[in-house]
């Protein structure tokens, strides 16, 4: 590690170039923002009733058309209760195939109010996925949500095998076709399909870059770097509702998100917008391949490859002396973890704490909207949110370090939960209100802080590869929710009640993970296992 640090400050430091590279990695988020808030407005129901079949129904209502026709035929249950929208109507004598209340399934289709998010036709007015096939909508968001986790697992460990810059440009290509593909769905099946493999190629580019981008950065601006990306990812998700509103159909939607990754590969796709790591190449024995992405490095900085200065000298030196050492690439898998100390248990930490924040943000946000689901209240609320909790952790991470906040996020994410468990019968309204979102401000800084800290205390040898652990943790978590929802709502109290009781356990694990903040990113397996205590090792 001592050498390939001597290498990256010969070659300039965290000179123009790399601060011009790291500040271009923010507006590719853009593009992921657009893809992760699209999911609610894709599967958010409409208001929707069932349309009255004139053939079925008594002859005093036959004469009667559009609103009075349902409001004469709605059943009527009190003020207390409202007509369920998939049942089609009252009888005054019980029909054959009626059910016992004597309404009947709906027969001559739906009929769909303007839908909340904006999209005159979206994946479930097509398919009709409302009522005995709502089920099919959680389907989908687990699919999407596991492609998410396949691709960060799969993904990050070819990061390390491949190289950042090669997985990027892969799953750009990858996602680029497959959102087109999206967009030319036929069929509700291989909608999921492709959700899921879209899923998994946006999950591979959101992971490289992010590497890419941190291995760029020298340790005093790796926060405010992994800010700025998430802060534009932010700023993607605010776009989307525009971009229904002018789409109006989600056919059209997904293909202007997928002309904007096409975009996206014919700018970043180029090696001077995203060379390779030289922090990887370095790490697995490749310095001829290094030198160079060094040297364009050392270019603006002052330093001439050409002359025989004795910064580029000793930059020679060095690299040469690394390429001695070892002749050939030496790649490494995260099944080495096993062999590690420390680093297997800090990664297992951080993934727990990642599983916690992504399972119980669907608890809050059902106390936020505890009826019928809405689209714009929860949505805008939570990206709010999430551009709230990057700004304090830009506030609070390198002032009080990376352990302390994460410790003091998990301790108001626990509270918030439990005590949201124990007084939802008694407690106003607005201090569910305010706990719901201290809980949803605490569920978001904890998972960007934990996606931060376990790239800076893995390996540059397997930085992917336990990085998409940590972030497929996360995925998994955010799965629990659509998983209870086939079945119903019923298990939402059971679900909180879990993720809560985690993070109650994650305190304690918090406790044992080392501080990383001002230290430099380790490069080997034994690098990062004397990542110890809490004093960090600043970078000279």
């Amino acid at each position: 590690m001592e050498s390939e640090t001597r290498v990256l400050r010969a070659a300039g430091g965290f000179g123009r170039a790399r601060r011009l590279l790291a500040a271009a990695s923010w507006l590719p988020c853009v593009a992921l923002g657009l893809a992760l808030g699209s999911e609610p407005l894709l599967t958010t129901p409409p208001a929707h009733h069932c349309r009255p079949d004139p053939e079925l129904l008594p002859p005093a209502l036959r004469a009667l058309r559009g609103p009075a026709l349902l409001d004469a035929s709605v059943p009527r249950l009190g003020p207390a209760r409202a007509p369920s929208p998939c049942l089609l109507l009252r009888y005054p004598e019980p029909e054959p195939h009626a059910r016992p209340n004597g309404t009947r399934p709906c027969t001559r289709g739906w009929h769909y109010a303007l839908p909340a998010a904006g999209l005159l036709r979206s994946p479930v007015t097509q398919w009709n996925l409302v009522c005995e096939d709502g089920w099919k909508v959680p389907l989908e968001q687990m699919s999407h949500l596991l492609g998410w986790l396949l691709g960060c697992v799969f993904l990050g460990a070819g990061c390390d095998r491949f190289g950042r810059r090669a997985v990027f440009v892969a799953s750009l290509v990858l996602a680029t076709g497959l959102g087109a593909s999206e967009a030319l769905a036929a069929s509700f099946p291989a909608l999921l399909t492709l959700r899921l493999l879209h899923g998994g190629a946006l999950a591979g580019f959101s992971l490289a870059l992010y590497v890419a981008r941190l291995e760029l950065c020298d340790p005093p601006r790796r926060l405010v770097f992994s800010v700025g990306a998430g802060l534009f990812s932010v700023l993607g998700t605010l776009l989307l509702p525009g971009l229904a509103l002018l789409a109006q159909d989600w056919r059209l939607l997904q293909g202007l998100s997928a002309l904007v990754t096409g975009l996206l590969l014919l700018f970043w796709g180029s090696p001077a917008l995203f060379p390779e790591s030289p922090c990887w190449l370095l790490a697995t024995g490749q310095p001829a391949r290094a030198r160079k992405i060094l040297w364009h490095f050392a270019e603006p900085g002052g330093l001439d490859p050409e002359d025989g200065s004795e910064e580029e000298s000793s930059l020679v030196t060095e690299l040469d002396t690394l390429g001695a050492q070892s002749p050939r690439p030496q790649y490494h898998s995260v099944l080495e973890l096993r062999h590690t100390r420390v680093v297997w248990r800090n990664g297992l930490i951080l993934g727990f704490s990642s599983l916690i924040c992504g399972g119980i943000r669907a608890g809050f946000l059902r106390n936020l909207a505890p009826s019928e689901p809405t689209f714009y209240w929860p949505y805008f609320l939570t990206a709010g949110l999430e551009a709230a909790a990057a700004v304090l952790l830009l506030l609070t991470g390198d002032r009080w370090g990376r352990r302390p906040v994460l410790l003091l996020g998990t301790l108001v994410l626990g509270l918030a939960s439990l005590l949201l468990l124990a007084g939802t019968q008694y407690l106003p309204g607005w201090t569910m209100l305010s706990l719901s979102v201290l809980g949803l401000l605490a569920s978001h800084a904890v998972s960007a802080l934990s996606s931060l800290f376990a790239a800076e205390v893995f390996p540059t040898v397997i930085r992917g590869a336990g990085l998409g652990l940590v972030l497929g943790a996360g995925f998994l978590g955010q799965a629990a929710a659509p998983l209870a929802d086939v079945h119903g709502r019923g298990g939402f109290f059971l679900h909180h009640v879990v993720f809560a009781s985690f993070a109650v356990l994650a305190l304690l694990c918090v406790l044992l993970l080392p501080e990383s903040r001002g230290r430099r990113l380790p490069a080997s397996l034994r690098d990062a296992d004397c990542l110890r205590g809490s004093r960090p090792e600043r970078d000279g």
